[in-house]
C-alpha cells in the first residue's frame, strides 16, 4: 500500500528537513525525486512548506532552526496523545526539547531526545495525518536508528511508543521494531564515527543512478551504493550537508 490517509499510533509517519536555504533544497530534492514544493504563505507557518509527488504530500521543508547543528531530516511518529507520550518519554529517561504545541490545524507535536541523544518527534494528527505516499520511488520508506546501546534503545522506545520486536530478525546489536506485529523501523549499533541519530530513507528505482544524480545536483556521497539485506542502498548528503538514505528497496514493511 503506497497511498496513506492514516497511521496506527507508534508508526513513523512523517519526515521533514530544516535547511539553511529552503529554496536551494527544494531545487535539489525536486531534481532528485521529482518533488514539487508548496510553501505556506502564512506568517504563522514560519516559512514551512510541503513536498509532494503525484499530488500527494511526501515530506516537509522549513528553515533551519538551530544554526549550531548541521541540517538534518527529522522523523515524526504518530501518537494518540502528544502530551501523554512526551511525559512518558521524560519518565523513561528522555529529554524534552520542545514541549507539545499545536501546529495550526495540522496537529500537535513535540520533540524529545532519547536517553542516548537521538532526536525523535511525536505527532498527534489533526488535519495532517502524515505522508500521503510511501514505499514507492521518491517516497519515504524506512528510518533507522544508529544507537550506542541497542538494548537501551529497545527499552526506551518499547516503553514510550509500545514498539514490539520482530523475532529472529538478527543479532542482539540490531533491532527490528514492530507496531501491531508489522515491521515499522530498525536500529543498529553505531559504528566508528557514527553518532546517535535517526536516518531517513527514500525509495528509488535505481540506487546507482540516483546516487550519481545527487552528486550532479551538488550533493555528496557518504556511503557508496552497496548490496544490503533489503536491496541496494547508499547514503548521500544534499548540498547543505543533510544526510539521507536512498535504496532500490520498494516496501520493506514501513511505514
Amino acid at each position: 500500500m503506497t497511498e496513506r490517509t492514516s497511521y496506527l499510533p507508534g508508526t513513523p509517519s512523517w519526515v521533514d528537513l530544516g535547511s539553511p536555504n529552503p529554496a536551494e533544497a527544494a531545487a535539489f530534492y525536486g531534481g532528485l525525486f521529482g518533488w514539487e514544493v508548496t510553501m505556506d504563505p502564512r506568517p504563522e507557518a514560519g516559512g514551512y512548506g510541503l513536498f509532494s509527488l503525484r499530488d500527494k504530500v511526501v515530506a516537509g521543508l522549513g528553515p533551519q532552526m538551530n544554526a549550531e547543528m548541521p541540517p538534518f531530516w527529522a522523523v515524526y511518529v504518530t501518537v494518540a496523545d502528544a502530551d501523554a507520550t512526551t511525559a512518558l518519554a521524560a519518565e523513561a529517561g528522555g529529554t524534552v526539547v520542545m514541549d507539545p504545541m499545536d501546529v495550526l490545524d495540522a496537529g500537535r507535536m513535540a520533540i524529545v531526545q532519547d536517553p542516548l541523544g537521538s532526536f525523535i518527534s511525536f505527532w498527534q494528527p489533526n488535519a495532517h495525518p502524515g505522508s500521503g505516499l510511501v514505499n514507492e520511488p521518491g517516497a519515504f520508506t524506512w528510518c533507522e536508528l544508529s544507537s550506542p546501546d541497542v538494548a537501551v534503545s529497545k527499552a526506551f522506545y518499547g516503553t514510550v511508543l509500545g514498539w514490539g520486536l520482530l523475532a529472529d530478525a538478527g543479532p542482539d546489536d540490531t533491532a527490528h521494531f514492530t507496531v501491531a506485529g508489522e515491521l515499522v523501523c530498525g536500529a543498529h549499533t553505531a559504528g566508528p564515527g557514527e553518532f546517535p541519530a535517526w536516518s531517513v530513507w527514500f525509495s528509488v528505482a535505481d540506487c546507482d543512478a540516483s546516487t550519481a544524480q545527487a552528486v550532479d545536483l551538488g550533493g555528496s556521497v557518504i556511503m557508496p551504493p552497496n548490496d544490503m539485506s533489503f536491496g541496494r542502498g547508499a547514503m548521500v548528503a544534499d548540498p547543505h550537508g543533510a544526510v539521507f538514505g536512498i535504496g532500490a528497496m520498494g516496501s520493506i514493511g514501513a511505514p
